[in-house]
């Protein structure tokens, strides 16, 4: 786990001003990872940090010789740790990089993005306890969670291939249905489409098949952190899921933040993992000193809605939610790790674990439709009037994601976006 250093002093200042200004999502001590181009180019994708308003060419620095996003994942902890203090020293007010490297910024507004980097495989977990039991109330009012739940980190594998980035536009999936009083299910479109708030937590180092990864190592082995919307039909879901779980309901798309957020960023805000009273304790390969004393992220999160008819009058999104993942998850990032790779299966760089949805234990922190209205029976009426159990085309979701504590500068996820046509 990455102990404070210079790079997180909360003095330092930029000579990129808008690094400096307050609210930012990007200050000096963010400096997250992406992939660029100039908007309107063709040119290949490079690998850029955000900086304030800006977008640093990272390769034109002369840090790096490589545009291959994985292959800077792949990098040891040391290696890591000494890049990111390079960037912050170049971009430190008062450094003798200004010169050069304001030659190579790019404003974020002129700049093209892409997933962050190649995504081998996509494993989606549910370490949201009160979406689960939430959920479980819905389809199971006696046995909300299953028996297994406090015991073992619940996942399965996703697709990897529908994943894309912040602005996505996605058709509304179609699939079969079957009502409780038909006789026998029907084909057409999704009349449940929902979001699920999430992570995504990205995989830098991997491991070798056969070996696990110990939990008190498995955070030399997580790089960063996106914010992630996993949309979900929740109608072609409840059809098809038993016995084997989300298949086409899942799999038509899955939305990303352009910015991975480091490990390294994040040191700041680490919080305790602690178990309610009552609970079961994770079983000793799910424990560690170090997880229990900072396995937790302290990042809030905010659930955001436009209306193909707001957007039409220039109306800004609405906010729906906002939670903090200290009350949401169950498990954390490193036992999700050391969970994956228990049984011998090899992590890659590149590889996203997303966290499930990440719901509070209040309703106005709920991170899905499914549990805002109760299952469709309690409509949501937003400010102009209009009502929504689920979203409808044209619809824009819109998540934030940010950290803020006394004694750090604030540092942001950015946000993710997507629309159902």
């Amino acid at each position: 786990m990455t102990a404070l250093n210079a790079t997180h002093d909360p003095k330092l200042r930029s000579w990129v001003a808008s690094a400096n200004e307050a609210g930012t999502d990007f200050p000096i001590q963010n400096l997250p990872f992406g992939r660029f181009r100039t908007a309107g180019s063709s040119e290949a994708f490079r690998i850029g940090v955000a900086i304030g308003d800006q977008v640093l060419d990272l390769r034109a620095t002369g840090l790096i010789d490589t545009d291959d996003m994985n292959v800077l994942m792949d990098a040891g902890t040391k290696e890591r740790q000494a890049l990111r203090a390079a960037i912050s020293a170049g971009l430190a007010e008062g450094s003798d990089k200004q010169a050069a490297w304001s030659k190579a910024l790019l404003p974020q507004a002129k700049a093209e993005m892409t997933v962050p980097c190649r995504i081998g495989d996509y494993t989606d977990f549910y370490t949201g306890i009160h979406h689960a039991t939430t959920i479980g109330k819905l389809f199971r009012p006696d046995q909300p969670l299953m028996p297994n739940y406090k015991w073992v980190p619940i996942g399965y594998h996703g697709r990897a291939s529908s994943i894309g980035v912040s602005g996505q536009v996605f058709k509304r999936p179609q699939g079969q249905t079957k009502a409780p009083d038909a006789a026998e299910p029907s084909f057409g479109p999704s009349k449940r489409l929902d979001y699920e708030l999430e992570l995504g937590f990205f995989i830098g180092r991997g491991n070798a098949q056969g070996e696990p990864i110990a939990i008190a190592d498995a955070e030399e082995h997580l790089f960063g952190v996106t914010l992630l919307n996993d949309w979900s039909a929740r109608d072609l879901q409840a059809w098809e899921y038993q016995p084997l779980g989300p298949f086409l309901s899942k799999n038509f798309a899955s939305t990303l933040s352009p910015w991975l957020v480091t490990m390294e960023a994040l040191a700041p805000f680490r919080s305790k993992f602690e178990r309610p009273a009552g609970d079961p304790q994770p079983l000793p390969y799910l424990d560690s000193a170090s997880n229990r004393e900072g396995g937790a992220l302290d990042i809030t999160l905010e659930v955001l809605l436009q209306t193909a008819k707001m957007r039409a009058e220039g109306v800004a999104p609405v906010r729906l939610t906002r939670g903090n993942t200290t009350e949401a998850a169950y498990w954390t990032a490193a036992q999700l790790v050391a969970h994956h790779t228990v049984n011998g299966c090899n992590l890659q760089p590149g590889d996203m674990l997303g966290s499930g949805t990440l719901s509070g234990p209040k309703p106005d922190e709920a991170g899905s439709l499914i549990e805002l209205t109760l299952g469709g029976k309690q409509p949501i009426t937003l400010p102009n009037g209009e009502k929504r159990t689920f979203l409808e085309d044209g619809d824009t979701l819109v998540i934030r994601g940010y950290c803020e504590r006394a004694g750090a500068v604030r540092i942001g996820l950015g946000e993710v976006s997507g629309t159902v046509v």
